[in-house]
C-alpha cells in the first residue's frame, strides 16, 4: 500500500485524478480499452472535475459504478450524477440498473457485463469505516457473486459491487478527505477487523488523503543520532624516487 498525503481536499483531489489518469492511459496503451469504476459521496467530485480535464483517451474508457443507492432516477440520493462529466467527454458509462423491478436480476446482468478484471477501482471511506456499500454488520460483504444487494443503510438500500471483484482489480485507490475519516483511517492502517475496509486487499492499493484525514496516523519519531567516532585511516607512505 501507498499512502500520499496533500495539504488539503483540493490538492488530494488533484493528486489522485493525476494517478487515476496514468492508470488509465497505461491499460488503453497495453489492452486498448481501460475500466473504471467509481464510488459516490460528496468526497469524489472534484476528482472527476479535475480528471476529465485530463488526457486520457476516454472513447475508450468504460466507466462502472462501485455501488448506487436503490431510488428513482433524479432523486438526490442517488449518485449517478456524478458521472455525466465523463459521459460529456465521450466515455462509456454504465449505471447501476437500481430502478429494475427485479433487483437480484439486475445485479446479476451488471455483473455479467463487467470485464473480467476492471484496471482502476476508486473507493471512499466513510465514518464507520465502511467501503463501496460493504456496511459494518451487512453480509453483502461475504457475497462471492459480482454484485450484490445491501441490507438497508441510512435509510437506503444500496447495489454494490462484492469483494471479488474490487480485490481482484488491477488497481485501487482511496480518497478520504476531511476529519471525520482520520479515525476510521487510523483503524484501517492498524487493522482494525471491525471496520469493513479492512476487508480491501493493500497490494496495488493507494490512498490518498488530505491532512485532516492523515491528522491521526502513527508516525514513527525519528531518533536522535549519535555520531559514531571514525578511526582515522592510516596513510599511505609515499616513495620518492631516487
Amino acid at each position: 500500500m501507498e499512502i500520499r498525503v496533500a495539504i488539503d481536499a483540493a490538492a488530494a483531489a488533484t493528486d489522485a485524478a493525476h494517478w487515476v489518469a496514468g492508470k488509465l492511459r497505461n491499460a488503453a496503451a497495453r489492452r486498448g480499452v481501460a475500466s473504471f469504476a467509481v464510488s459516490g459521496g460528496t468526497t469524489p467530485a472534484k476528482m472527476f472535475d479535475a480528471l476529465s480535464k485530463m488526457d486520457v483517451p476516454w472513447s475508450r474508457v468504460t466507466v462502472w459504478q462501485v455501488d448506487e443507492r436503490i431510488a428513482a432516477d433524479g432523486s438526490a440520493d442517488r449518485n449517478a450524477q456524478l458521472l455525466d462529466v465523463f459521459d460529456a467527454i465521450g466515455a462509456k458509462v454504465r449505471l447501476m440498473p437500481v430502478t429494475d423491478r427485479d433487483l437480484p436480476a439486475a445485479a446479476r446482468r451488471y455483473g455479467g457485463g463487467l470485464p473480467a478484471r476492471l484496471d482502476v477501482v476508486h473507493l471512499g471511506l466513510g465514518d464507520d469505516g465502511h467501503t463501496a456499500s460493504w456496511t459494518p454488520g451487512d453480509s453483502v460483504i461475504d457475497e462471492l457473486a459480482p454484485v450484490a444487494l445491501s441490507g438497508e443503510y441510512r435509510g437506503t438500500r444500496r447495489m454494490t459491487l462484492t469483494p471479488p471483484v474490487v480485490n481482484g482489480a488491477r488497481n485501487r485507490v482511496v480518497l478520504a478527505t476531511g476529519a471525520d475519516k482520520a479515525a476510521p483511517m487510523r483503524g484501517w492502517l492498524l487493522r482494525n477487523e471491525a471496520l469493513p475496509i479492512e476487508r480491501l486487499h493493500r497490494t496495488a492499493t493507494v490512498v490518498v488523503l488530505d491532512a485532516a484525514a492523515a491528522s491521526l496516523l502513527p508516525l514513527a519519531t525519528p531518533r536522535p543520532t549519535t555520531p559514531r567516532p571514525t578511526t582515522p585511516r592510516p596513510t599511505t607512505p609515499q616513495h620518492q624516487s631516487q
